[in-house]
């Protein structure tokens, strides 16, 4: 099969590249050419911003496309009109429901929408909206042959984010660690190499469902869960989890920025306890989180993270949490 990805030199696109290669499959890989460019000789790199020339698209044809970085509709928009493809895959997210939905919610839930002109800028408020267009777009330009992948958290080696790296490095160093928030708080992962291989596998499939959830586990799963599950792998001995509150966090400047991959609050059950029962049963099977842990750890052990929240100030909040 001839499978064109826009990108898949990063994080995410990375691993399904990989995994097309694995398959046996031919791969076409649009990029701007910023980042990996170096990766993958044996793929067909074509380097182009999709914002701005899709014009080496036309008069080519592709068994399928996956689409890793849409955020805008005019995105899918514009890259239908220049391209030919079977299957249209578009990674879309569990942001595109409207809060708050009830643990376990399925892919025919509320959808956002937005009241008034559409935005076209990506902020924290308006993603899970535009992602929302996104599909919708998607659907209409490509009809049975768009599927949706709504994935969580995307974690696993290659991850720039640092979201859940910076648990695992954390943890791993031991002492005192700082939990945001309730222990209840529920969250959900799926391992990026996990994802990439259903996905491909995705391709072949007959007619069916549409719209799938790329979770792990299923809910009820807790933050508590998963900064345990954690220790349990790389955690010293005498390593410690001290669950601070969160109106305590947000009184003094923190978020789930600083905190990474922190709940803060009930807005986001509509990311953390989907149902990933239609994934499942078309042979999505994620590796336990234990196995993650390890593997990200073996890879990503002295390399830095992007969150905010530094040791001293990790230390002072701990200090004052415990002094009131």
């Amino acid at each position: 099969m001839q499978i064109l990805i826009i990108g898949g030199t990063r994080f995410v696109g990375r691993h399904i590249t990989e995994a097309a290669l694995a398959a046996g499959h031919e791969v076409s890989l649009l990029h701007r050419g910023r980042t990996g460019a170096d990766l993958f000789p044996e793929a067909e790199h074509l380097t182009a911003d999709r914002n701005a020339d899709l014009s080496l698209l036309r008069d080519r044809a592709w068994d399928a496309t996956i689409d890793v970085s849409a955020y805008l509709p005019a995105q899918v928009d514009s890259l239908a009109d220049a391209l030919s493809t079977g299957r249209y895959v578009l990674i879309s997210s569990t942001a595109v429901y409207t809060p708050p939905a009830s643990p376990g919610f399925t892919e025919d839930s509320p959808l956002a929408e937005f009241d008034g002109p559409v935005p076209t800028e990506v902020t924290v408020e308006t993603y899970g909206a535009l992602k929302v267009l996104c599909e919708r777009t998607a659907a209409a330009r490509f009809g049975e042959n768009a599927l949706v992948v709504r994935p969580t958290y995307v974690v696993g080696p290659h991850d720039h984010t640092g979201r859940f790296t910076y648990w695992v490095n954390r943890i791993a160093e031991g002492g005192e660690v700082l939990a945001p928030g309730d222990p209840t708080d529920p969250i959900q992962v799926i391992d990026a190499r996990d994802m990439a291989s259903w996905i491909v596998g995705l391709l072949d499939r007959p007619a069916g469902p549409t719209v799938f959830h790329a979770v792990s586990p299923a809910p009820p799963y807790s933050f508590k869960d998963m900064l345990e599950a954690i220790l349990a792998e790389v955690g010293p001995p005498g390593t410690t989890l001290t669950w601070v509150g969160a109106d305590f966090l947000f009184a003094e400047g923190e978020d789930g920025t600083s905190l990474p991959l922190w709940s803060e609050g009930d807005r986001w059950m509509t990311v953390n306890t989907a149902d990933p029962a239609a994934a499942r049963a078309t042979g999505l099977d994620p590796r336990p989180l234990s196995r993650t842990v390890r593997e990200i750890r073996a890879s990503e052990a002295g390399f830095s993270t992007e969150s905010t929240i530094t040791q001293e100030r990790e230390n002072e909040l701990l200090t004052r949490w415990h002094s009131r």
